[in-house]
């Protein structure tokens, strides 16, 4: 199971990063656990300077913008073994 955290202030972008997530998931039949990171303080430890980010299993993968579904898809398969 992969954990992906959203980065951000809950606003609209993060609310659909977190749905396009959880869509993409679903579709690739991949189990995770969502974790929304909404705290200034974990956000700015994390290393995001622009929301909504995006990291898998702690490591940033993406910031600035909400990922298209081909990157999200992209982002959740990019350690799997074919």
């Amino acid at each position: 199971m992969k954990t992906i955290q959203v980065y951000g202030s809950g606003c609209k972008n993060c609310t659909v990063t977190a749905e396009r997530i959880c869509a993409a998931a679903t579709e690739l039949g991949i189990e995770i656990q969502l974790e929304k990171v909404t705290s200034l303080e974990a956000i700015m430890m994390a290393g995001v300077m622009s929301t909504p980010g995006v990291g898998i299993d702690g490591v940033v993968k993406h910031t600035g913008s909400v990922p298209s579904l081909e990157q999200v898809h992209e982002l959740l398969t990019e350690d799997v073994v074919a």
